[in-house]
């Protein structure tokens, strides 16, 4: 193994939350994931937001009780470890991985989807196995060469996305008076046997707010700013959630088409409010949101590997540094190859970018409720090993394990059609494997458990001696 090390100290808070913002895709949601919302809760579909974003700050307080004491690469693998045992943090960084391999490939099939937009009003027809290459292959070379190139590009692309659709938003309620819609509040019509499917939609959108903890060996101030980075861009994009779908269900009331039909409800917001030519520009922002997602997850998802690695789980290739460009090539490289193999053979199949896409959010969602409720365990056992064990964290801990339970319910019953009712079974058997592959490697090598546990104390160590934690927003001050 290469002792090369990622190039530490180079992003600052703002380029930290560029990639947990970049991963969440505020685009995504208001560009294709608020029509599903809608088909489930209605008029109410901001509350389902609204209760989501409560629901992952319970998961978020848990999490930064690690963040603002320790860090490293690929941290929530490191995290688990650190509370629960090498085995369960395996398992945590085995099923991050299949997460961020499913949302990389929601962004490049997104990216297809607006790309063909925009190509279609020039009167190009390019097939989407050809835009998948090019996404993919643009965020390889970005994720490749320097990940604060990576951060920039993400936290421009997505700003100005997310500026556009502000703006559209504005114009929208300008022109109903800034009137309330009295529909959305109209208690009568709230569809409580939908809540819980809403709910399960928002932690779709909402997920990736815990990719901040991957750049632990290059974030600035990493205590302070890791922290503060998950919090910040949990509230930010479940505060703009509620928002834009309030302002859609207002601004297609009516229309001829229900919201849950709409293929570009951006795009028809922007006609029904009079500005067509919008659409335009709101398309671009939207490929260009979808590529930053792509290279979100590549980054986020090869920092995962790349811990792994170091700790022998993974081949000691994926370990490996680049000389020069200080990123974790080996691992970003083996990302972005089955980020662009996988919707190609499903496209090859048969299946529209559209479909791949929803299908390949919906199993990156299994993906995020194992570790969120690993993380969530791990926080009070790892604040009793230390002695700052207080009432207030079990209590966060077992109302996070509650709330946790609703989308994990939520996702399975009522039983989806087909093919979405054999999710969870594909999601179960890769589960499975890694945790074959897990015991197989404690066999194969039987002193390493002992080993990482020694380094992950010695990093722990580093901190506790080193910098004294500032908490962020919802974390305590460690004793």
């Amino acid at each position: 193994m290469s002792n090369i090390a990622l190039k530490p100290n180079c992003l600052n808070f703002y380029e930290v939350l560029a990639q947990a913002v970049a991963l969440i895709s505020p685009t995504m949601t208001a560009a294709l994931i608020i029509p599903v919302m809608y088909s489930n809760t209605g008029d109410w579909s901001w509350m389902s937001y609204a209760l989501g974003t409560v629901m992952l700050l319970f998961v978020a307080y848990n999490l930064n009780q690690f963040a603002s004491r320790s860090t490293t690469s690929g941290s929530m693998y490191a995290y688990i470890c650190r509370g629960l045992g090498v085995t369960a943090g395996a398992v945590g960084g085995w099923s991050l991985i299949w997460a961020y391999l499913g949302i990389s490939i929601a962004g490049a099939t997104g990216f297809s989807i607006f790309a063909d937009t925009l190509l279609k009003m020039v009167g190009l027809n390019v097939p989407p196995i050809a835009l998948f290459a090019v996404c993919v292959a643009i965020s390889w070379y970005c994720a490749w060469k320097n990940v604060k190139l990576s951060a920039m590009l993400m936290l421009a692309f997505e700003g100005i996305s997310v500026a556009l659709i502000l703006v559209l938003c504005a114009i929208v309620l300008s022109q109903h008076h800034f009137a309330v819609d009295a529909a959305q509040f109209d208690v009568s019509q709230l569809p409580w046997s939908s809540v819980g499917l809403g709910v399960v939609v928002a932690i779709f959108s909402l997920v990736g707010f815990e990719c901040a903890t991957a750049f632990g060996d290059e974030a600035k101030d990493p205590l302070k700013t890791i922290p503060r980075a998950v919090m910040v861009s949990l509230v930010l994009a479940g505060a703009f959630f509620v928002f834009v779908t309030y302002v859609m269900v207002l601004g297609v009331r009516g229309y001829s088409t229900p919201l849950d039909k709409l293929d570009t409800p951006l795009n028809t917001l922007a006609e029904l409010a009079h500005v067509a030519p919008l659409s335009i520009p709101l398309s671009l922002g939207a490929m260009v949101s979808f590529f930053a997602l792509n290279l979100s997850c590549l980054n986020a998802g090869a920092r995962v590997i790349y811990a792994m690695g170091r700790h022998g789980i993974f081949h000691e290739a994926t370990a490996e540094a680049h000389e020069t460009n200080e990123t974790p090539h080996v691992a970003v490289t083996t990302m972005a190859i089955i980020s662009f193999a996988l919707p190609t053979i499903a496209a090859l199949r048969g299946l529209a970018p559209l479909d791949i896409f929803n299908y390949a959010g919906t199993l990156a969602a299994f993906g995020f409720i194992t570790p969120y409720c690993l993380i969530t365990v791990a926080a009070p056992v790892y604040l009793k090993r230390l002695g700052e064990q207080r009432p207030i964290d079990l209590a966060m801990c077992a109302a996070s394990l509650v709330l946790l339970m609703i989308p994990t319910v939520g996702s399975v019953v009522p039983v989806p059609d087909p093919p979405v009712n054999y999710f969870p079974y594909a999601y179960l058997v890769y589960l499975a494997i890694g945790i074959a592959w897990i015991f197989a490697f404690h066999a194969r090598k039987p002193t390493a458990k002992g080993k990482i546990h020694q380094d992950l104390e010695a990093n722990h160590a580093r901190f506790q001696q080193d910098v004294t934690p500032v908490p962020a927003i919802g974390s305590p001050k460690a004793a």
